[in-house]
This record gives C-alpha cells, sequence and structure tokens, in this order.
C-alpha cells in the first residue's frame, strides 16, 4: 500500500514542544516511529538529525522512544531527551498517569452518542491485527476507551476518544467492533483504503506532568491537511 508521499524531515518536522528534556512532535501519516523490517527512515533517526543540526551537535544524539503511534495514523509523539526524563516518562505511560486523547473520522454513526467500551482484545501477530472479544478469552488483553460524537459530517463522523488503556491496534479495533470503522482502514473493516495509505486516526492531544519540572503540560496536534480534517478543525 502506498504511504502518504510527505514524509517527516530535519527540514519539515513539526515540533509541538521542545527544551533540554523532551521533544514533541506531530507525526505525519506514514512515518514509522521506530526501525521496522521496511528499513524505511524511522521518526526517530529523524528527531536525531534534528536535533544535531539545531543544536550542533556532535557524535551521537541521545533519543528515548517512550511510546509509539501505529504507521497510518497521525498525532503527538514524545520523545525524552535525557535519561531522567526517559525512565520517569516510561514510568508515567505505563502506570497511565497521562491522559490521550484521539479524533477518528468513522463511517457509521455510532450505536450511542456516546459510550464507555470495554473489550478483551486478542492479537494475532501474523497478521498483525487484534480482534476484540466481548467477554474474556484466552490471552486476551482488556481494553477500554471512552467516546463521544464531536460532530457529525455528510457522510462521516468524527469521534473524540479517550483511551484508558494502550493495547495493539486499540482504538481501531474497538470501533470496527461497533460497527463504526475509521475512515482508510481496510485491516479493520472499512471498505476502501485512502490514496497515501493514511486512515483517519489522530492522536489529538496529550495532557501530563512534565518529568522533570513537575508542571502540568498539555500539548495540542492540529490534523493532517485534507479535506475532511479540515472541516473538523
Amino acid at each position: 500500500m502506498q504511504q502518504s508521499n510527505i514524509h517527516s524531515t530535519p527540514k519539515n518536522l513539526q515540533v509541538l514542544f521542545e527544551d533540554n528534556h523532551l521533544l514533541i512532535v506531530n507525526k505525519r501519516p506514514g512515518d514509522i516511529v521506530q526501525g521496522d523490517k521496511t528499513g524505511d527512515t524511522p521518526l526517530s533517526e529523524v528527531v536525531k538529525q534534528y536535533i544535531a543540526e539545531k543544536y550542533n551537535k556532535p557524535g551521537a544524539v541521545f533519543l528515548g522512544v517512550v511510546h509509539r503511534l501505529d504507521r497510518p495514523t497521525s498525532g503527538i509523539v514524545v520523545f525524552a531527551r535525557t535519561s531522567k526524563a526517559l525512565s520517569r516518562l516510561n514510568k508515567m505511560f505505563s502506570e497511565r498517569e497521562t491522559e490521550k486523547t484521539y479524533w477518528a473520522i468513522v463511517k457509521n454513526d455510532p450505536p450511542k452518542p456516546s459510550d464507555r467500551l470495554v473489550h478483551y482484545l486478542k492479537r494475532n501477530p501474523k497478521q498483525n491485527k487484534s480482534y476484540a472479544h466481548s467477554n474474556e478469552v484466552p490471552e486476551s488483553k482488556k481494553a477500554i476507551l471512552s467516546y463521544s460524537v464531536a460532530k457529525k459530517l455528510d457522510r462521516y463522523t468524527l469521534l473524540e476518544i479517550d483511551l484508558e488503556t494502550g493495547r495493539h491496534h486499540q482504538i481501531r479495533s474497538q470501533l470496527s467492533a461497533i460497527g463504526c470503522p475509521i475512515k482508510g482502514d481496510l485491516k479493520y473493516d472499512f471498505d476502501r483504503s485512502n490514496k497515501d495509505g493514511s486512515i483517519h486516526l489522530h492522536a489529538r492531544k496529550l495532557s501530563l506532568m512534565h518529568p522533570v519540572k513537575k508542571e502540568p503540560l498539555t500539548v495540542i496536534a492540529p490534523p493532517p491537511k485534507d479535506v475532511l480534517w479540515d472541516l473538523c478543525v
């Protein structure tokens, strides 16, 4: 599948927040956060190059990957610039001391205008897919999110989603399970792909305590430029 033609580079990187400890960027659809079997340049390497060029740093640049987003999604990704920040951020993310809000443009209206979804996700590594079950099954993990309808578009619906757990393909799988596949997401039952290989899922907002300064920090990422996202902002 063709991926978005515009990848992040050190020159066009969308930096949302930056200090000596953190660097938060707005990932473009098609960027991979960490290296994989494709061999494509990951966002982590792009951010290292950006730091090296901006601050004229010789030698290796320290950068810690705190969490990931699926390749076809867009939005907020946090990197740590120091080992102290990395260990504290890892703890915050694993203990769910962060608040994450996503936007998803979906095919159908959900059964209710707002709801809290609880499923048990079972991952199939061969298919790189997670299946949502209403009851616990062997090797499944509990997945919880809350959604509300944020806007009605002509043929689609914008949902705002708050994640309580962070499972593999959680939002994609859970929304598909209630009959609301995300636009462009062939893997989870949308009927056709987006031309650029993206899906209309965006990590919109993140609130957390700064790992070193201990001050509250909220970051909001503008969605990619396209006709549908433009109607949502």
